[in-house]
């Protein structure tokens, strides 16, 4: 069912102001509301390091940069809310100074869930389902908030892909373009999370390595600027075999080459959204408490899988169940 008349979304603030997975796994939430409403317009609030992730969804027609509002006042702010005309603010995160910007901008339709006071205080649409003790990804527990908009459909797992509309993939710079080799399986490995989650280990990656058959593979590292010196004494006792792109990609590039490459491994990080988002062979691993298990933060797409660990320790995943996983993978060729 659909809103009716005045009542009708027409210009929707999606507002996701943290990582960069997280916001991959706001994309679908967009793909539904185009679904339902068309013509309405999308405006993705998020940080400045998210925006390529957005730009690349066809869903989302604007980005606001949430950290422009870091040197503007209340009332600078209200008024670039009310200048974008919107009318539908959806929270997908209890961040307090989004949530009583919008209610200070007046925002008519103001959507969060029922387990955050400031919900409750600033917004004046609830609505009442539990993060903490689903079992449903983090995709589809922001669909949930949809139902404030008459909108009751919750895609399942294997649904979800269709809804990211991860097509704006930016052009991939003629000298990364040319490290992949059509004759070989391109596999990237981006082994840090920026201690944002439980990682996998170096030591497990190096068994992991001589299990792979180097002549059926070509492999990439990939990390951040901070997370190259972490990695330059392994990736250099690793030097014969694998391809160093620690700290040499920006977001555009590092969608460009992951949405090129075959397939990719991590643990619970940012690229691991961007491969399955992308449409390649993903493999997360995860450990297995509650709220970090695969089941609600794996990746979800047409290729992609995730491995929990047992009781906490990374280790129980051995090198061997990660090759069992990967072994027939095929070339990601369009």
């Amino acid at each position: 069912m659909l809103l009716k008349g005045s009542s009708k979304p027409r210009n929707i603030l999606v507002s996701r102001v943290d990582a960069m997975g997280d916001v991959i796994l706001a994309l679908p939430l967009c793909g539904i509301l185009k679904k339902y409403y068309p013509d309405c317009r999308i405006i993705f609030l998020g940080r400045t390091y998210t925006k390529s992730i957005v730009n690349a969804c066809v869903h989302v027609d604007e980005f606001m940069d949430r950290d422009d509002w870091n040197n503007m006042t209340q009332q600078e702010i209200s008024e670039s809310l009310q200048a974008s005309n919107i009318d539908t603010v959806l929270h997908l995160l209890p961040a307090k100074e989004v949530i009583k910007a919008c209610w200070h901008a007046k925002i008519k339709t103001r959507i969060g869930g029922i387990n955050k006071i400031d919900y409750w205080l600033y917004c004046n649409r609830i609505v009442p389902f539990s993060r903490k003790k689903s079992r449903l990804s983090e995709a589809q527990l922001n669909i949930k908030l949809l139902k404030a908009l008459k909108i009751n459909e919750i895609p399942s797992r294997q649904e979800i892909p269709q809804y990211y509309g991860f097509n704006r993939i930016p052009v991939l710079d003629s000298r990364l373009k040319d490290l992949l080799v059509p004759d070989k399986f391109n596999l990237v490995i981006h082994p840090l999370s920026n201690k944002n989650a439980k990682e996998w280990g170096l030591h497990n990656f190096s068994a992991l390595l001589k299990l792979v058959d180097l002549k059926n593979y070509r492999i990439f590292i990939t990390g951040s600027e901070k997370e190259k010196e972490l990695l330059a004494g392994w990736i250099k006792s690793h030097k014969d075999v694998v391809h160093d792109l620690t700290g040499a990609l920006n977001t555009d590039q590092l969608i460009a080459f992951i949405a090129a490459a075959d397939g990719l491994i991590a643990s619970s990080t940012g690229p691991v959204h961007i491969a399955a988002a992308s449409g390649i062979n993903t493999l997360g691993l995860y450990e297995n408490r509650w709220i970090k298990r695969g089941e609600r933060w794996g990746p979800i797409g047409k290729k992609a899988d995730f491995l929990d660990c047992v009781n906490d320790d990374m280790d129980t995943i051995s090198a061997l169940m990660v090759y069992e996983k990967i072994k027939n993978w095929k070339v990601n060729r369009n």
